[in-house]
C-alpha cells in the first residue's frame, strides 16, 4: 500500500516502518554510548555512572586506602573505588597473572620486580609513604617482653608473616641484624593476620609495621625497635592504566590530604 509523504512522493508503508525502527534503534545505541566506560567521565566533566576504580594494595594500607576510597567516593557521586587487601606478594603475582586492576600499592620496593615489565616503568609510580618495623604484644604483655632479645626466649610464642610478604622478609633482616633467633611458632600469609594472633592473644609476640600498631588502636601494645636495627620500607602506589578516575584517586593518595591520612594511619611520609 502506497501513501503520499508531506513532501510529495509516495514510499511504501512497510519503508516508512522500517525507517522508523531504525531511528529508535540508533537512538538507543547512542544513549548507550553516551555513558563512559570504567573510570571514565561523561562529556561535562562528570564521573560516569557505574565507573569503577579497582585498586590492590597492601594489607598494611587497609585503613588509611579505606578512608581515601571513601572520600574519594563522596568527591565523585557515581565513581565506586574498590580496593582488595592482601600480601604485597601475592598482590603482584596477580598483577603479572592478569588480574584487572588499575592501580597496586605495595609494601616495599623489592616485590616490583615481579610486576609486568611494563608495570616496571619508573614514571608510572610514585612513593606515596614509608613504614618501619615495630614489635607487637598483647595489652597486658604477660610475657614481659621489652624488646627483640626477649623473642628468643623458650617461653615467648612469636609469630612472623611468611618469607615471601615484605613483612615476613623484613622480619628475618631485622632478626639477622640483632642476632637474635626467635621462638617462631608461625609465619602468617600478611601482617593483618599476624597482628590478628596478638589481639586475640594467641602469641605473645610479632614483628609487624609501625602503622598496624597505630591502627590497632589499644588492642595491641607497640615495642620500638632501635633504628641501627630497624628498616624503612618504601611504599609505592604503582599505574595500570591512564584512565580517568584511577589517574585521578592515585593524585588523592599523593596529595597532602591522603600523606595526612598515611600519617594519622602511622605511616611516615615519603
Amino acid at each position: 500500500m502506497w501513501r503520499r509523504t508531506d513532501a510529495g512522493s509516495c514510499v511504501p508503508r512497510s519503508h516508512r516502518l522500517r525507517a522508523f525502527v531504525v531511528a529508535v534503534l540508533v537512538a538507543s545505541l547512542a544513549v548507550g554510548c553516551s555513558t563512559s566506560s570504567a573510570g571514565g567521565a561523561g562529556p561535562d566533566g562528570s564521573a560516569a555512572a557505574g565507573s569503577t576504580v579497582t585498586v590492590l594494595a597492601a594489607a598494611s594500607l587497609s585503613e588509611a586506602f579505606s578512608d581515601l576510597a571513601a572520600q574519594y567516593e563522596s568527591e565523585h557521586p557515581g565513581v565506586r573505588v574498590r580496593v582488595s587487601f592482601g600480601s604485597s606478594a601475592k598482590l603482584a603475582q596477580q598483577v603479572a597473572q592478569g588480574a584487572p586492576a588499575d592501580l597496586v600499592a605495595l609494601a616495599g620496593t623489592a616485590v616490583l620486580a615481579q610486576l609486568p615489565k611494563e608495570a616496571q616503568d619508573p614514571t608510572h609510580r610514585t612513593i606515596v609513604a614509608r613504614n618501619v618495623l615495630e614489635v607487637a604484644t598483647p595489652p597486658d604483655d604477660a610475657a614481659g617482653v621489652s624488646g627483640l632479645a626477649d623473642l628468643a626466649r623458650p617461653d615467648v610464642a612469636v609469630v612472623l608473616c611468611v618469607e615471601t610478604a615484605p613483612c615476613g622478609s623484613a622480619a628475618d633482616e631485622v632478626l639477622g641484624r640483632a642476632g637474635v633467633t626467635p621462638n617462631v611458632v608461625s609465619r602468617e600469609v600478611d601482617v593483618r593476620s599476624t597482628l590478628a594472633k596478638i589481639a586475640l592473644g594467641e602469641a605473645d609476640a610479632a614483628i609487624v609495621y609501625h602503622s598496624d600498631v597505630v591502627t590497632a588502636r589499644g588492642r595491641v601494645r607497640g615495642v620500638p625497635i632501635p633504628a641501627a636495627l630497624n628498616t624503612t620500607l618504601d611504599y609505592p602506589l604503582v599505574r595500570l592504566t591512564d584512565d580517568v578516575h584511577p589517574t585521578a584517586f592515585a593524585a588523592l593518595v599523593s596529595s597532602p590530604a591522603g600523606e595526612a591520612a598515611l600519617v594519622d594511619a602511622g605511616f611516615l611520609a615519603p
